[in-house]
């Protein structure tokens, strides 16, 4: 239980962070600080959950938390955040046009 309330929190910083990243790097997708930040950090978990569902070694061994499962979480809640606030912000702006 321990282990996967770590790994929502490393996933749900690591989406927000990339949703940013991702907002930054093309200002065609932004959405603002605030909106990248939400929707980065539900991407980042819901990528997160979805990656350890597909693959289980990302999600570390029984309570157990080691640097190889955080370093992996973050990975996919980052990319996973990013995409998620592109793709919003890329909707979002098609139909503002």
């Amino acid at each position: 239980m321990e282990a996967t309330i770590i790994n929502l929190i490393v996933q749900l910083i690591a989406g927000a962070v990339g949703g940013n990243a991702a907002g930054a790097a093309s200002k065609d997708i932004s959405l603002g600080t605030l909106g990248n930040t939400i929707a980065g950090a539900v991407g980042g978990v819901g990528g997160g959950q979805l990656l350890s569902a597909l693959i289980p070694m990302m999600a570390g061994a029984g309570n157990n938390v080691d640097i190889g499962g955080l370093a992996s979480q973050a990975v996919g809640g980052g990319v996973a955040g990013a995409i998620v606030a592109g793709v919003v912000g890329l909707i979002k702006n098609k139909m503002a046009s």
